[in-house]
C-alpha cells in the first residue's frame, strides 16, 4: 500500500467515505437496510409521505435508483405505498412502524460505528459540511440549507444540528 501521507486530500476523502459507507452497510444489513435506504427513511420520517419523484429529488438521486431503494425497503416492510388520490398513476410512499423502528436502530448504529475515533470529529464534520455546501450548491443548484433549517432532520448525531441531512 502506498504511503497515505502522499495521497491527495480528495483521494483520502473519497476512500474514507467509501470505507465508512461499507462498514455502515455491513452493520445495517442485519436490519434489512442500506445507507441509501436510511437516507430515504430519514427524509420520509422528517417530511412525511410523498411521491417517489419528490423523494428522489430531495435525496438527489435518479427516480430509477430511488425505485430500487424503495423496492428493498418495501420488501423488508420499512415503507408502505399507496396510490395517490390526485394522480392514480403515482404512489405515495410513507415510513411504516417497522421502518421507524429500524431507522431508530440505524441511528444508534451510526453513532457507534467508529468508537474511539472521536478526536477531532467535530472539526472534521465542520470541514465536510463546508465542502458539501460549496460543491453541492454548484452541482445541485441553489444554496444548501443553513444551520437551524436542518436541525429537526439531523437525528443521526443530534449534537450537530447544523449537519445537512444527506
Amino acid at each position: 500500500m502506498p504511503d497515505l501521507n502522499d495521497w491527495t486530500t480528495p483521494r483520502l476523502l473519497s476512500t474514507a467515505a467509501r470505507l465508512v459507507e461499507h462498514a455502515w452497510n455491513e452493520e445495517l444489513a442485519v436490519l434489512g437496510l442500506t445507507h441509501a435506504g436510511v437516507i430515504a427513511l430519514e427524509v420520509l420520517d422528517a417530511e412525511g409521505s410523498m411521491v417517489q419523484a419528490r423523494l428522489s429529488a430531495k435525496v438527489r438521486v435518479q427516480a430509477q435508483t430511488m425505485g430500487q431503494t424503495l423496492s428493498r425497503l418495501e420488501a423488508h416492510g420499512h415503507i408502505t405505498r399507496e396510490r395517490s388520490r390526485v394522480d392514480g398513476r403515482s404512489q405515495r410512499v410513507a415510513v411504516s412502524e417497522l421502518g421507524k423502528t429500524a431507522l431508530a436502530q440505524a441511528r444508534t448504529l451510526a453513532r457507534n460505528l467508529a468508537p474511539g475515533v472521536d478526536i477531532g470529529v467535530e472539526e472534521l464534520r465542520d470541514m465536510l459540511i463546508a465542502v458539501i455546501r460549496r460543491l453541492g450548491s454548484a452541482r445541485w443548484g441553489g444554496e444548501m440549507p443553513e444551520a437551524g433549517a436542518t436541525a429537526k432532520k439531523s437525528r443521526i448525531c443530534p449534537s450537530r444540528a447544523n449537519a445537512p441531512a444527506l
